[in-house]
């Protein structure tokens, strides 16, 4: 049994060093280039000045605390959303099998599909210019495509929501749908029979049993879009600027010392998504411990 175990290990090795080094070197490395240190361009001292100067400078403040707010914003409306409505044609079609084997298919589809062609997609379709705005003035629902919503490149982030939603949905809804399979409807019955109605039995019943894997898989999609780059940058505006854009634009400066603030963008936006795991597994352990 222990040379079972050492072969596991031994094996097991090699991989988990190449990615512990990749990851955890590129975070120190992350780290010491916020605080400022940058051999290429002779800058060896420490300080968390570029951490001030994003969070509470004149120049900078005003664009981090609104961006903040965008990413927090677009983060949970587009998985809040994305949640509810794979959830809601989950329960709707889990017990219809024609429409189940179709919209395992579609979404099957939607899955491996780059977030860059969804957002590229979202121009095509829902921009003033777009196929509904063209579609709208030819059928004389709106005189011009310029009094159509506007959709994209918005400064509430509509655009990225839409582009999350459609996009994240399909993880949703192929995790809640395994889910209620592997749970069957023997729970419902026996609420039923005990006289509980609809609302009861999604509130008391169904919901508590998916809401793990809901949270779960709420926990990845936030951190993502919370991160996240190429769809706010072609769908969003100059001004509010989400986090992951703003520090992309410093690392694009060619004033190299600009490269601190855009790391120390990059730490900040790392350090919230670790909160957030590190919050999902207290969680999770308090749930096992009360269970």
């Amino acid at each position: 049994m222990g040379g079972d175990r050492l072969k596991i290990v031994l094996s097991l090795t090699p991989p988990l060093l190449i990615i512990g080094t990749l990851f955890f070197g590129g975070i120190l490395y992350g780290f010491l280039q916020s605080l400022g240190y940058q051999p290429a361009i002779q800058k060896y001292d420490i300080s968390f000045d570029a951490y001030y100067n994003v969070m509470f400078s004149e120049r900078y403040a005003k664009l981090f605390w609104t961006g903040l707010g965008l990413n927090l914003w677009v983060s949970f409306v587009s998985t809040f959303l994305a949640a509810a409505f794979a959830l809601f044609g989950a329960l709707t079609i889990r017990k219809t099998f024609f429409a189940k084997k179709i919209c395992n298919f579609i979404f099957s589809l939607n899955l491996p599909m780059p977030h860059l062609v969804v957002a590229v997609g979202m121009i095509f379709v829902f921009s003033q210019s777009g196929l509904l705005a063209r579609f709208f003035t030819q059928i004389g629902f709106i005189a011009s495509p310029s009094e159509f919503p506007i959709l994209v490149k918005d400064k509430y982030g509509l655009g990225i929501i839409l582009a999350y939603i459609w996009k994240e949905a399909a993880f949703f809804f192929i995790i809640l749908m395994s889910v209620l399979q592997s749970l069957g409807e023997n729970f419902e019955e026996l609420a039923q029979s005990l006289g509980a109605n609809k609302w009861q039995r999604f509130r008391y019943v169904i919901l508590p049993l998916v809401m793990p894997n809901l949270f779960s898989a709420s926990i990845i999609v936030f951190a993502f879009s919370f991160g996240a780059y190429e769809v706010p940058a072609i769908l969003g505006v100059n001004y509010p600027q989400m986090l992951p854009v703003m520090a992309f634009e410093f690392f694009l400066n060619p004033d190299l010392n600009a490269r601190s603030e855009g790391m120390a963008l990059s730490m900040i936006i790392a350090l919230i998504v670790m909160i957030l795991v590190v919050i999902y597994f207290r969680l999770t352990q308090s749930k096992i411990r009360k269970d």
